[in-house]
């Protein structure tokens, strides 16, 4: 394809007289179909890579997104711009489900969740010799990982998704690129990816997390007290301007979102418990400016598109440095200064050990699925259909999950798996993830050379000073 008709269908559609390093590269790797993992730092305008290309070539494009919130604000970026992309969900009508369905053929870009993906009615018509698929974008592809053994393991089965389709494609239609995008993947997450996907020799595209206009910083918060006056001081410096209150359970939000509301704070808790017209209505107050902030748990903001935060506070430590360079990103999406504050107990935790209790619940919690699916294990058929062995055993969509995980399950197709094995050990990753963090904490270097040597830009990360962490101004002065 002519590049500069690419160049200017970008300029068309989204105003822009050119591409951003290295969109450029992603885009001309998926007009040539090849696989491609794509890593880039939060803001750097990752959708249009995968959303130029579906639009340029004939036939559809499956986007697997892990959010509802996610899906529709992309689709409805795309249907204001008069671009033909739909999504299927669980919000939707019967009467509007069927519609879109039917418009497949019509589609470029058709939103799922990898749950939707392998629903039966969505399968066939996915499935029909007639139907082109040039392409399945896994956006905030790293949720495979961090889901995929336990909290979505549906997530597992989509590296059997592009054999199983393109056998039902005559050869005419051409191969079937897979991408993988995410603003965080360190070296093994990538690993990971690459394995489950099954990617073909995929092309790399990975830039360094440095964000040089966002400032991190992490303060010790000795009480319960002392945690609250922090987090009043720290919103206040803002004056209004718009942010975001990270927190690590659902009761933590809602006792936050009214303590908050008591000091005339206008707020709302955001949460996976809430029905979905009420995240939405949430999420649409914060767009909208109505909301300065939502308290909210990790996945609120998830390829959201405000570029004017100016402040993300973490009233506890998250459990893993993805999931925080994930959550600071939503902040200063525009290049402009933005600040991230993370309160942590302090160092005996004699006064206030909240953190300890929420990682070793968390590790209890984890450890309690891992034990439930070691004890499942030898009861799985051998080889089965997913779906009868789900409904037959409680618990086996976790414990096939984790087989697979550890390499000790094959999928034929998304729905067909072979245990090769049940002989395992069960590895303690999150003792690692948690390690990890309190490192972190605890640094007395530059915040970001920390993180750049932690996602694989050691090299870079060497004699690094941001000038703008709280460990570099601190060395400064």
């Amino acid at each position: 394809m002519n590049w500069e008709n690419v160049r200017s269908a970008f300029k068309q559609v989204w105003g822009y007289d050119d591409f951003r390093p290295p969109q450029g590269e992603v885009v001309a790797n998926l007009l040539a179909r090849r696989d491609s993992m794509v890593i880039l730092a939060t803001g750097s305008g990752k959708s249009v890579c995968f959303q130029l290309p579906a639009l340029l070539q004939d036939g559809l494009t499956i986007v697997v997104s892990p959010l509802l919130s996610l899906i529709e604000d992309q689709v409805k970026d795309l249907q204001n711009r008069n671009l033909a992309a739909a999504a299927i969900h669980s919000g939707l009508s019967t009467l509007e489900r069927k519609q879109v369905l039917r418009n497949f053929p019509k589609l470029k870009l058709l939103y799922l969740s990898p749950e939707t993906l392998f629903n039966k009615s969505v399968w066939e018509k996915l499935s029909d010799p007639d139907l082109v698929i040039v392409g399945m974008m896994i956006d905030e592809a790293h949720c495979l990982t961090q889901w995929g053994d336990t909290f979505r393991p549906d997530f597992r089965r989509l590296g059997a998704v592009r054999s199983a389709l393109m056998a039902q494609k005559p050869s005419s239609h051409g191969t079937m690129a897979i991408a993988a995008f995410s603003a965080t993947a360190d070296p093994k997450t990538q690993s990971d990816l690459k394995s489950c996907l099954k990617l073909k020799t995929p092309q790399v595209i990975c830039t360094s997390p440095l964000r040089s206009h966002l400032s991190l910083n992490v303060a010790i918060a000795w009480t319960m007290a002392g945690r609250k006056s922090q987090t009043l001081k720290f919103m206040r410096s803002f004056q209004g301007q718009s942010g975001l209150i990270y927190v690590r359970s659902r009761r933590e939000t809602e006792e936050l979102a009214q303590w908050l509301k008591g000091e005339s704070f206008v707020t709302s808790a955001y949460h996976a418990g809430l029905p979905d017209s009420e995240k939405r209505a949430i999420q649409r107050q914060w767009l909208s400016g109505a909301y300065q902030f939502v308290i909210a748990t990790s996945a609120f903001g998830l390829g959201i598109n405000k570029p004017d935060v100016r402040w993300v506070l973490h009233y506890q430590s998250p459990l893993t440095l993805s999931e925080y360079i994930q959550e600071v990103g939503r902040a200063g999406r525009d290049n402009k200064y933005a600040k991230a504050l993370m309160l942590v107990s302090e160092p005996t935790g004699i006064l206030d050990n909240s953190d300890r209790k929420r990682q070793e619940f968390f590790l209890q919690e984890q450890q309690k699925l891992r034990y439930q699916a070691r004890v499942l294990f030898p009861k799985l058929p051998k080889q089965g259909n997913y779906e009868e062995v789900c409904r037959a055993f409680s618990g086996a969509a976790i414990a096939l999950g984790l087989l697979h995980s550890m390499g000790k399950l094959i999928w034929h197709n998304p729905f067909e798996y072979q245990i090769l094995s049940t002989k395992i050990d069960l590895l303690d990753y999150e003792h690692t993830a948690l390690e990890q963090m309190q490192a972190y904490i605890l640094t007395n270097s530059c915040r970001w050379a920390f993180l750049m040597g932690i996602f694989g830009f050691s090299q870079e990360a060497k004699g690094l000073r941001c000038e703008i962490c709280d460990r570099c101004l601190k060395t400064s002065k």
